[in-house]
Order: C-alpha cells, then structure tokens, then sequence
C-alpha cells in the first residue's frame, strides 16, 4: 500500500508533467487573442480611414450632385441650356438671400415649366424667382404658390402674354401679397380662392385687381375656397337677376359691371340693409344663397372695397412681396444656405473629375456581373471562398470576443474587490470611532456622581463575595493575629465602661446579643457582670440545631411576637475561657 508520501510525490510529479503543456497552451491561446486583436483593431482603423475619406468626398459633391440632378429634371422637359443657366443662378441667388433651399427652388420650377409653355429666355427663372418669393412672404409652401401660378396664368393668359410672361407673374405676385397683407389672409387660401372661381370672372370681363380685391375682402369672413364659390355663384347670377330687378349689371358691349358699380344699384333699390322679404327677392333673382350672402358682405363696406380695388390695381411690381419675404428671414438659415452654396460650387467643380472614375466604376461592377454569368463554377467557388474566410474571421472575432468579455469580467471582480476593501476599512473606521466614543462616555459616566456611586456599590458587592469566598483564609489570617487579638480585647473594655449605663447598656446589649460575650444576663446568673479575658480557657455550649438554627427561631418568633427576645449565640460556661478559634467557629455558624 502506497505511503502518504509516495501519494504526494506522485500528485507533484503529475502537476509538473501537466503544468507545462498547460503553460504552453496558454500561452499560445494569448498570442492568438493578441494577434486577433490586434488584426481587427488594424482593420477597423483602415475601414474607417476609408470609410471617412468615402464619406467626406461624398460630403463635398452630394450638395452639387443633387443640385445636378434637380437641374436634370427640368432639362427634360427640353428647356434650353441658357434657360437652365439662369434657373441655376437664380437658385443660388434665393438661397442665400432668403435662406431656402437652392435644390427645391430648381424642382418647383419643374411644374412651372410644365404648366406654362413657352417660356424663353430667363422667363422661367423669373417664374419661379416670383413663386418662391411669394411663397415665403405669404407663408406658404412653394409647391402650393407654384400650382396658384399655374391656375392665375391658365385664367389671364391673354394680359399675360400681351404684357409679357416675366412682367405679368412679378405684377400677381405684388398683388397677391398686397391682399394677403390688406386681408390678412394667405398665399394658400387666395389659390384655394381661385380655384373655386376659376375664369368666371375672367370671361365676365372683371379685371384682375378687382378679383383679388373682391376674394380677399370676402376672405375676412370665411375660408377661400368659399369666397370663390360665392363669388362665382354672384357672377353665374347676374344675368337672371337685372332681368327679374329691372336694373341693368351690363356696359353697352355686353360685359358686366363692376361690383362696387352693381352694389351700388342694388342699395338704390333697396337700401343699405336688407330685410327678410328683400333677401328673398335677391334669392329669387339672382338663384342662390351664396349670391345674396356676398352681397350682404359686400354691400356694407362698398367705400373700403373701392379703395381696396385702387390700390392692388396700381401695383406692378413685386416689392411688396419682396419687402414680406425679406421680414420672415433667419440669418442662421441664410449662413447654412451660404454654406450650402460654396460646396455647391465645389461639388460643380470637382464633378466633372470625379463623375468619369464613378462611371468607369460602374462599368467595371457591370462587367464582374457578367463574368459570374459566364462563369458559373468559378463565381461558386469564390463564393465558398468568401464564406470561409468569413467564417473563419467571425470565429476568430467570437474568440477575440470571449478573451475581452473574460478580462471584462476579471476587471469587474477586482473592481468589486476594491470596493468591498474600501467598505471593509470604512466599517472599521466607524468600529473605531465608536470605541472611541463609547470610551468618552465611559469616562464621562465615571466623573459623574451616578456613576461614582454606582462603581461603589459594584466595589462593595465584589467585596463582600470576595470575603464570603476566601472566609477561612481571613479568618485564619486575621482573627488569630495579634493586632486582632488586642482589638478585640480593646471592645471588650469599651464594652465594660458602657454597662455602667444601666438601662441604655441594656439596650444596646440586647442589640448586639449575638456576638460572643453579650448574652442576656438577665437569663443566667453564671456569667459574670465583666467579660473574661478571650485567651482564658472556657467550654461553648451550643444550643440543639446550632447558632444558625438559634438565629432562624428568633427571627420567626420576632415576627409574631411584639415583645422584644435577644438570641444566645453560645452559652458560654466559665469552666474555661473561650478563645480566638471558638469565636471564629461560632461567628461561621451563625453566618
């Protein structure tokens, strides 16, 4: 049977076999964690060093390259190359100006291409200059203020052409803003306006001003697209009306009259105001509520609507507008359109270096796409090859992985360790300082009075057990002494001055009966009226039961009794003196 020893010999032979393949095994796995490590942390730098410069070249043309493509859009509606320069210019211009996006001023000119034909020249850049600008004086969205452009040139297309395009859109685009600031309404809501209208008025002869002034007076007491359904609903009415009134609404060529001019010929008929019966004859003749209703409005204020017509009639430009857009600006806009402008024109002047190594790019990836449909099997096993490296990379990554979460979790426990040191020595800090107060209170306790009497009563309990226990050797170290002798022998001739006292000394010996020598002499005529001396020889009678049992009798008869009974310690017998020991012996059995 192998010995103790040879079991741990065998144990620190295997160890040292184990420990140095296992050394080598570990430092092999660190170095391949190292080298991964290390190798993606290259490969993650060099991505993102490409992965930045990618991103800061596209950075600098992106603005350019869909400005480019804006520009694009409309030269597909075959707009002419000098058209398209002036749109660009004109782009840049607002942008930095009012703040607004080049790019989206170059798409609204897209619907304006394709609603209005003919445009030549810089007639569309005017155009859509003129939109953008009323639609940022009016609060509107460019879109919304274009498709109003479109509607406005579809009705008067006659003055606009005899005026010219370019005049006759910057001439509505003052009016409009005009109205919208007299009216206190919207570029939207004057488009829905005239959208209900459409050319009713237009065919009836009314003039433009005149329109918008009549749509944004009625504006102030509902939405647009109503305004322009009554509007229309008065002007569909006329005809019936003058016939059923007798009044004339017609100049001599068969076109209407103005609307002040007919409200004036209707509050001659029937005053400023209309009653019940009135309204129902207007409805009749004119066929509609929505005709009386604007005449009720309008009828009120006729005054304030010829001003009103005056003043939009005598705007021909667009500075109103202009004046409108320039309030709303915010400087910080203009600065990031500013910006927006210069990589415009950086992105204008590298484009046409980059644009041919993209497109030389994009060939080559269409040229790969056909190799992998002339070769199948190689595309495969290129295929396989990618997979494999991937997989290998991934394994190699979930190994780098599980080395970081490994020292993660090494980092985290000595952390944890740290901080339960730390609370371990600030529990033991407070320990200590508690000691330390709890040492100040005691001394605090001990210099108060209290305290002081409560350490004597602890002194004088610990005494008292110490004397009851060690009884024998004080007893045998004291009383047989001779200092304790002559103090005895000094009581005793005290005790004898006092019995002269007579009455007194009968009283205090009845109270002290119990020590040796003081008995009752009123109960025995053999002691003798002076003690003898402790040292002559005398015989002690104790009682049946012993000086304990003596004791226990007088105390019970004590406390039945109201008389006054002494106990008998020892009877002594003066045949022989009592000595030091026999005291001693009766003094113990009376404890």
């Amino acid at each position: 049977m192998a010995t103790k020893l040879e079991k741990l010999m065998f144990s620190i032979s295997l160890l040292d076999r184990v420990s140095g393949p296992a050394g080598r095994i570990k430092k092999t796995l660190g170095g391949l964690t190292s080298s991964a490590s290390a190798g993606f942390a290259k490969i993650a730098a060099g991505g993102a060093g490409v992965a930045a410069a990618g991103y800061t070249l596209h950075s600098m043309v992106a603005p350019a390259n869909e400005f480019n493509m804006a520009i694009g859009e409309v030269r597909s509606l075959d707009v002419a190359q000098g058209s398209l320069n002036a749109l660009s210019d004109s782009a840049v211009a607002f942008s930095i100006k009012y703040g607004e996006s080049a790019t989206d001023f170059i798409r609204s000119s897209y619907d304006i291409q394709s609603a209005i034909a003919g445009l030549e020249g810089d007639d569309l850049a005017r155009f859509t200059n003129a939109s953008n600008i009323l639609a940022k004086g009016t609060k509107s969205d460019a879109a919304t203020i274009t498709d109003y452009m479109g509607t406005m040139y579809g009705i008067f297309k006659e003055g606009a052409d005899s005026m010219g395009k370019a005049q006759w859109v910057e001439q509505l685009t003052g009016q409009t803003a005009t109205a919208v600031k007299m009216f206190k309404t919207t570029g939207s809501e004057m488009a829905g306006a005239f959208t209900s209208l459409g050319a009713e008025a237009r065919s009836a002869g009314i003039s433009q001003a005149e329109q918008i002034a009549v749509l944004g007076q009625l504006q102030a007491t509902m939405s647009g697209s109503e305004a322009g359904t009554k509007y229309k609903a008065f002007i569909s009415g006329v005809g019936g009306a003058q016939e059923e009134l007798g009044l004339k609404f017609t100049d001599s060529a068969g076109r209407m009259l103005g609307v002040t001019t007919i409200m004036d010929k209707l509050k001659g008929k029937f005053g400023e105001t209309l009653d019940v019966a009135e309204s129902d004859a207007l409805k009749k003749a004119f066929g509609s509520d929505e005709a009386v209703g604007m005449i009720k409005l309008l009828m009120a204020d006729t005054a304030g609507l010829k001003n009103n017509i005056q003043a939009i009639g005598e705007v021909k430009g667009m500075e109103q507008a202009q004046k409108m857009a320039s309030s709303m600006v915010d400087p910080f806009q203009r600065w990031s359109q500013g910006v927006n402008a210069v990589r415009i024109g950086l992105g204008q002047a590298l484009l046409p270096i980059i644009t041919p190594f993209v497109e030389k790019m994009a060939e080559g990836a269409g040229v790969i796409y056909n190799w992998t449909k002339e070769f199948p099997n190689l595309t495969r096993w290129i295929g396989y090859g990618v997979v494999t490296i991937t997989g290998i990379t991934a394994a190699v990554a979930t190994f780098a992985a599980i080395g970081g979460v490994a020292a993660l979790v090494t980092t985290g426990w000595s952390f944890s360790v740290g901080i339960a040191s730390k609370v371990i020595a600030a529990f033991r800090w407070v320990l200590t300082a508690a000691r330390t107060s709890m040492l100040f209170l005691n001394t605090a306790m001990w210099a108060n009075p209290v305290g002081l009497i409560v350490l004597g009563i602890v002194a004088l309990t610990a005494a008292v057990a110490g004397v009851i226990y060690y009884w024998d050797d004080l007893k045998a170290t004291f009383l047989d002494s001779k200092w304790a002798k002559g103090t005895i022998e000094w009581v005793h001739k005290i005790i004898d001055k006092i019995t002269d006292l007579g009455g007194v000394w009968d009283a205090v010996k009845g109270k002290l009966s119990w020590l040796p020598g003081f008995g009752d002499d009123s109960k025995t005529n053999d002691i003798p009226k002076t003690s003898p001396s402790l040292e002559a020889p005398r015989t002690a009678s104790i009682p049946p039961g012993g000086a304990s049992r003596s004791i226990a009798n007088a105390v019970t008869d004590n406390s039945t009794q109201t008389e006054s009974r002494t106990v008998n310690v020892g009877q002594v017998v003066t045949s022989r003196p009592i000595n030091s020991q026999e005291i001693g012996n009766q003094l113990w059995m009376g404890a």
